[in-house]
């Protein structure tokens, strides 16, 4: 285990005596996305009793809906006290006690942390990023959604006091790398990295550029110089200055042009340029600086699997499964490298080298939540390669979740096309064509509602004792 994440035991008891000695504990609102869809609803079945002129029904359904719903949404939070994450929210707290389930989990119990990006806007050179992360354990699992800084400051709280075996890579990044955009527009001014628009059309060469500057011998200076310009192009990146990241990287580079973990970090922003200027040639430029960080890897079994979680999250498949392979063959066994070849040879269809290496995982781990999270997915994986009727049931599943996903985003495209054709029919007075447009957005918003708890049902699966009681 990495002497780093040693202290994280006594970082988590220090946040829980500063919780507990009357500092606010770090909080953040979830996301709304599920009391949206609530209020669309209500508005829509309101408008709907309107039309019919049940006018009272209506009222109150409207102010049932536009009072209750965002006081719902403004009081549902998550909150970390220090040594448990909390779900505060008046309904998800009803619902857990009615199912008899937990609405909070403790740090200990946390198995697995997956952190999502979407990139939503771009506003001059500055990309925006939202990060969703769910944290997982238990059977149960808590979302953050990025947004404000409350979920920096928990998302560092938390992932500070995790080991690092139970971060994805993305959760990872933000935990070494995610602060206040101003404060690292502020040390990039102060390391005269120029403005955006000054950089724009710049990095035609870039590659060749670093490519041509030879390795040498650098001062401590120089040294400690490179080091700061990498964390602060990673910070940059990770807040999405991409441009401003790209020119800190350069100047590393030329300071440290054969480092393989610089280069790892500078082609993984270049990856991410490439990917919003949709410039296939730096995205070649990106694979190329990938490799050449493979080759320079040496023994150093965390970069090798560092790589080849990035080769995963691109869809490199096969250079992911050689730098796992790699990372074994010259690190030896790790936890991380056992779930990358086990997520490899799941792709590759190899139920029975999935269970070997989730097998692996599970001895290697080093936290019971681990242990715990590794056995479920062998046991779950050895059920399906040894019974047949339960593989069938599983893969039936997995395809109607997609069928259902495919499904919900029509639906709720017709009922949106639907509305247009209600507008119309007012305005011009065609009481058919009203007609029409209440009834296909009627039925489709209810066939939507319906879809959404379909797919929460079948996103879990299907428990294996309940297939074998049956036989």
């Amino acid at each position: 285990m990495n002497p780093e994440y040693l202290d994280h035991p006594r970082a988590a008891s220090s946040d829980a005596a500063k919780s507990r000695g009357g500092i606010p504990c770090p909080s953040v609102r979830v996301s709304v996305h599920n009391y949206l869809a609530a209020l669309l609803i209500g508005t829509f079945a309101s408008a709907l009793l309107f039309y019919l002129e049940f006018d009272v029904a209506g009222i109150i359904l409207f102010g049932v809906s536009s009072i209750l719903i965002p006081a719902f949404a403004l009081s549902d939070r998550v909150r970390f006290d220090g040594r448990r994450i909390v779900r505060t929210g008046f309904l998800p707290v009803l619902w857990a006690r009615l199912n008899s389930a937990r609405h909070s989990i403790k740090l200990s119990d946390i198995e697995q942390v997956d952190t999502h990006t979407h990139r939503v806007l771009k506003r001059g050179e500055k990309i925006t990023y939202r990060y969703k992360t769910v944290i997982r354990g238990k059977g149960i699992s808590i979302s953050l959604a990025s947004g404000n800084d409350g979920y920096r400051q928990m998302l560092n709280t938390i992932l500070q006091a995790l080991p690092q075996n139970t971060l994805d890579a993305r959760s990872i990044e933000l935990r070494d790398h995610l602060q206040d955009p101003k404060e690292t527009l502020m040390r990039a001014e102060f390391s005269r990295i120029p403005a955006a628009d000054v950089l724009e059309g710049s990095f035609g060469n870039i590659h060749k550029r670093i490519k041509k500057s030879p390795a040498r011998e650098i001062a401590c200076a120089e040294e400690e110089k490179a080091d700061d310009l990498q964390s602060l192009g990673n910070q940059l990146r990770v807040s999405g200055y991409l441009f401003q990241a790209l020119e800190a990287f350069r100047r590393a580079l030329v300071l440290r042009p054969g480092d393989a973990r610089l280069l790892f970090d500078f082609a993984r922003c270049l990856h991410s340029f490439a990917g919003i200027q949709r410039d296939e040639r730096l995205e070649r430029r990106a694979l190329a600086a990938l490799r050449l960080s493979e080759r320079r890897a040496s023994d150093d079994g965390e970069l090798l699997v560092s790589l080849g979680e990035w080769y995963f999250h691109i869809g490199e498949w096969r250079r992911a499964g050689d730098a796992f392979q790699n990372a074994l063959d010259r690190a030896g066994e790790s936890f991380r490298t056992a779930r990358g070849l086990a997520e490899i040879a799941l792709r590759e269809g190899k139920i029975a080298h999935v269970i070997h290496h989730f097998s692996t995982a599970n001895r290697l781990a080093d936290t019971p939540s681990l242990r715990r999270w590794a056995r479920s997915e062998a046991e779950y994986f050895s059920n399906l390669n040894s019974d047949a009727d339960y593989m069938d049931l599983e893969i039936g599943r997995a395809n109607m979740l997609d069928t259902v996903e495919s499904s919900r985003r029509t639906t709720l495209r017709i009922a949106l096309y639907a509305f247009p054709l209600i507008i119309a029919g007012i305005y011009f007075g065609d009481q058919t064509a009203t007609n029409i447009g209440w009834a296909v957005a009627s039925v489709s918003l209810v066939i939507w509602a319906g879809l959404i708890v379909v797919n929460r049902v079948l996103a879990q699966r299907i428990p294996y004792d309940l297939v074998d009681s049956d036989d």
